[in-house]
């Protein structure tokens, strides 16, 4: 059952609504996993001034040893670290993130708060002493000013844990893989259905041509009848045309009676002129009328001819 013309516009705004929602959704995956594979977790890669990590552990979550803090934050976190103007200057109860030079946890990313400045007799900065907020417990190795990254200056609760999903093979997979295999399967139906409406269309315009030649050549073949029984029709009204022969003959038969008319004519002269020299007194009209059946006999042959020839 076909669908109204309402109904399919429906569908069809829905369909369009979705395919951009699905679009902009893969685009900004897109830019959210370039953005998280450059520059979360990158030392070296800072954006506007700040850098972006991960919280891995639960050191410096809320408990009940740091409630009266400020600054918590949890693993799945994403913090925001700034970079620190002057790393000799820093104090007590300021969150850094520094590169760990324990034995545990060498070589990574750490984010605690400093517990005191270790300085020599001198005055001259050692470095930091920093713990977990957590726990209380003390890191074991010294943070020197030239492993400090930054300060803390911010955080995206529990947003990591996306971006950790994001970065793996799964996350690949369902947030961009999928969508971009949704939208190009999309396309290929809108390209198939599009192509099927051309071919119909193509074969619709076709069709009418054939209908169109197919009915010229029908009136053509009634037209040619027609002519055909009009010039059989007129064959059959117009009088037989006698062969060129025949009028060859009539013409020579009425050329005949022509000279012969004429010459009887000149007879019937000479024949008057000899009467009036015997007897000047016999007026012309009472003159002997001896030649004068022949020449209407002449005179009517050669009047039949013509009607003949004109026939």
């Amino acid at each position: 059952m076909e669908l109204s013309e309402k109904a399919q516009k429906i569908i069809n705004i829905v369909l369009k609504v979705f395919t951009w929602m699905l679009v902009a959704f893969a685009a900004c995956m897109m830019v959210f996993t370039i953005f998280t594979v450059s520059t979360v977790d990158r030392n070296e890669r800072s954006l506007f001034g700040l850098r972006f990590y991960i919280v891995q552990t639960g050191s410096m979550s809320k408990s009940e040893k740091n409630e009266d803090l400020d600054v918590h934050f949890n693993a799945g976190d994403i913090i925001f670290i700034k970079e620190a103007e002057d790393k000799t200057a820093l104090q007590p109860g300021d969150i850094i993130s520094f590169i760990s030079t324990n034995d545990e946890s060498y070589g990574e990313t750490i984010t605690h708060m400093i517990y005191e400045r270790k300085e020599d007799d001198g005055g001259r900065l050692l470095g930091y002493v920093t713990y977990g907020t957590n726990t209380g417990a003390i890191d074991e190795a010294l943070v020197e000013p030239g492993f400090v990254i930054g300060t803390y200056a911010g955080k995206l609760p529990g947003l990591g844990n996306f971006f950790a999903f994001v970065k793996s093979t799964p996350g690949y997979i369902v947030c961009i893989l999928v969508p971009f295999l949704l939208l190009i399967l999309y396309n290929g139906i809108n390209v198939i259905r599009l192509f099927r409406r051309y071919k119909k269309e193509q074969s619709a315009i076709l069709q009418a041509e054939k209908d169109q030649i197919a009915a010229e050549r029908k009136h053509n073949e009634e037209m040619l009848k027609q002519l055909q029984e009009m010039q059989a029709a007129q064959t059959a009204n117009a009088a037989p045309v006698p062969p060129q022969q025949e009028i060859d003959a009539l013409a020579e038969q009425r050329r005949q009676n022509e000279e012969m008319l004429k010459q009887l004519l000149e007879l019937k002269a000479q024949l008057a002129q000899q009467a009036a020299a015997v007897n000047p007194t016999q007026p012309t009209s009472e003159q002997p009328q001896i030649i004068e059946p022949h020449i209407e006999q002449a005179q009517q042959e050669s009047d039949e001819q013509t009607a003949d020839e004109n026939q």
